[in-house]
């Protein structure tokens, strides 16, 4: 059975993975300072995921010293442990139809930095790394402490707040957490190495996606506008799904929107 150490206890990502893949594999999940101390141990695993990040990583210009991922792939020294690198849609030009070998225009600091860290990467693992660049993961984050903002925390913040934005024309690309964990046992079964996008693969209006996260929602809000004219995308990702050949559709995101519409508004 394949062994695969998760880094990240605190994240919505990484406790994610663990609870789903402890179920096929034997899974270690440690924060990224035990897992720095660990050392040797880690060239024992099969896949190494890292989920941690530094928060000057996502805020400031690329320094190594802030770069999680180089720290843990310096420790790696065997041929046989794959580096799972968790790149960034925002590294790519929004635009529909986004494919991997699409023009790169990051503009954050976050994006840069992982764009920075994917070449950096390549160099130092050269064939045993994956780099997959994801689109927007939505899930219950309740009970999970949230390192940066996402949509759907955009999004409940606000009805709190008694309003939600009402984006007719604009659309993303999002896929549940529950898909991304089943892609990521995908495609630890077929040993996939490369560069991936990972997402629903199609526009998602968010007049819809609210309309689904609202649906057990009985309380009144106002309706407001917001432009994001300049940040619409959606990624390709049939080479992807070519390769691990799983169901991907926008009635399953539907339907785990119901889901957690329902527990927040219960």
């Amino acid at each position: 059975m394949k062994k695969i150490l998760i880094i990240g206890k605190r994240g919505f990502i990484g406790n994610s993975l663990s609870s789903y893949l402890r179920k096929y594999y034997i899974i270690s999940h440690k924060s990224f300072k035990d897992a720095i101390k660990i050392q040797s141990q880690i060239n024992k695993y099969d896949y190494v995921i890292n989920t941690s990040i530094n928060n000057n990583y996502i805020y400031k210009k690329y320094n190594h010293k802030f770069d999680n991922d180089l720290k843990i792939s310096n420790l790696i020294t065997k041929s046989k442990t794959i580096y799972i690198f968790l790149s960034s849609r925002k590294i790519y030009e929004p635009k529909a139809n986004i494919l991997e070998t699409s023009k790169l225009l990051p503009k954050s600091n976050y994006a840069k930095n992982k764009l920075i860290s994917e070449k950096k990467l390549k160099e130092r693992l050269r064939n045993n790394i994956l780099i997959l660049r994801i689109s927007n993961v939505i899930g219950d984050k309740k009970k999970i402490k949230k390192i940066h903002t996402t949509f759907i925390d955009t999004f409940f913040n606000n009805l709190r707040k008694g309003f939600i934005y009402d984006n007719k024309d604009d659309f993303k690309d999002f896929i549940s957490v529950e898909k991304f964990c089943e892609i990521i046992k995908s495609i630890i079964e077929r040993n996939l190495k490369g560069i991936f996008n990972v997402s629903i693969g199609r526009k998602i209006y968010l007049e819809d996606l609210i309309s689904w996260l609202n649906k057990f929602n009985k309380k009144k809000y106002v309706k407001k506008t917001k432009n994001i004219k300049d940040d619409c995308f959606f990624l390709n990702n049939r080479k992807l799904m070519s390769k691990i050949k799983i169901k991907n559709s926008v009635s399953e995101l539907r339907e785990y929107c119901f889901k957690i519409s329902k527990k927040k508004f219960s």
